[in-house]
């Protein structure tokens, strides 16, 4: 598989070697330290970040090679070039492109046409680099034995609850999406793709909309920002009514097993979808989840770079 574009490329086998060599650039983050020697990665975002800015920069930086961070209105792109010259252009002067943006259209289309490597750092459908670091979180917390877990994603059913039902389906995990129903709801497709990786894995898919339900029991409460870049001004309110049910608080909380953990990709809204009780409480891994966006795009370079990743064939 030459690119990453979508958490559903990904095969079970290769998600295990992705979390296996991120766990080890996480005790020695040097240990690979001239795989990209004398070699650039293209960073190209058009959405704000710090994360996925940082974490991609550091990432390569400990890889060995040179970074080249690119803004949206630095490319001839915003004066009509098109996607596909701009990736051919790209594939001249760097091994690797990774990319943050709206339309995941853009970066399919980038992954077609550019010869090197693409890698979807976020998109408005999709955050497969974010998974990665979630199930890195999850598994040093929970070791691989998943059994009899339940892992809740509550709030709006957008990209993160796409990319958190695939994942858990790849896993053969049990996971849950609790969302408001309708237009808050994450895409039916997605969960009907969900659903049928699913059933080649074991893995338990549901949707929801009963945020105590979500959280009865859950060893993982995962929540996202109610209002995400590109998202209508003219919504906030009617979403932030209709999402308020399911802020994460000290009560969700209680209703979760004994050894349960509270996750967020960030950046949060304290007093919003979560209480700061609970980010900044004794159950919170969310500063752990954060360091492993650099260790699993880390991963992510080293072994795409090489050829290593199978794809889900």
């Amino acid at each position: 598989m030459k690119d990453l574009l979508r958490t559903a490329d990904l095969s079970r086998a290769d998600v295990e070697l992705l979390l296996q060599t991120a766990a080890e650039f996480a005790v020695d983050p040097l240990k690979a330290s001239t795989a990209l020697a004398h070699r650039t990665v293209a960073i190209y975002m058009t959405k704000p970040s710090t994360r996925t800015r940082l974490a991609s920069e550091t990432a390569v930086a400990h890889l060995g090679g040179t970074p080249i961070f690119i803004r949206g209105d630095d490319l001839q792109l915003g004066r009509g070039e098109t996607i596909s010259d701009t990736a051919r252009i790209i594939s001249g002067y760097a091994d690797a492109l990774i990319v943050r943006t709206y339309a995941q259209s853009d970066v399919n289309e980038l992954g077609k046409s550019a010869s090197i490597p693409v890698i979807n750092a976020l998109t408005d459908d999709d955050h497969p680099t974010q998974l990665l670091a979630d199930w890195l979180t999850i598994r040093e917390v929970f070791g691989k034995e998943i059994g009899g877990r339940k892992f809740t994603y509550l709030g709006d059913g957008n990209n993160m609850s796409h990319a958190w039902l695939i994942m858990g389906a790849i896993m053969g995990a049990h996971v849950v999406t609790a969302t408001p129903e309708g237009k808050w709801a994450p895409d039916p497709a997605v969960v009907a793709q969900a659903k049928t990786i699913a059933a080649g894995t074991g893995a338990t898919i549901e949707v929801i909309h009963d945020p105590e339900v979500g959280a009865k029991d859950a060893s993982v409460l995962y929540t996202d920002v109610w209002m995400s870049m590109g998202d209508p001004e003219s919504e906030r309110q009617a979403k932030t009514r209709v999402l308020a049910p399911f802020a994460v608080d000290g009560r969700l909380m209680s209703m979760t097993a004994p050894d349960s953990i509270f996750m967020h990709c960030l950046p949060a809204h304290r007093g919003e979808e979560v209480a700061a009780e609970v980010i900044d409480g004794a159950k919170s891994v969310v500063w752990r989840e954060a360091l492993h966006r650099r260790t699993t795009i880390q991963a992510l370079l080293f072994h795409l770079v090489r050829g290593d990743i199978q794809g889900n064939l």
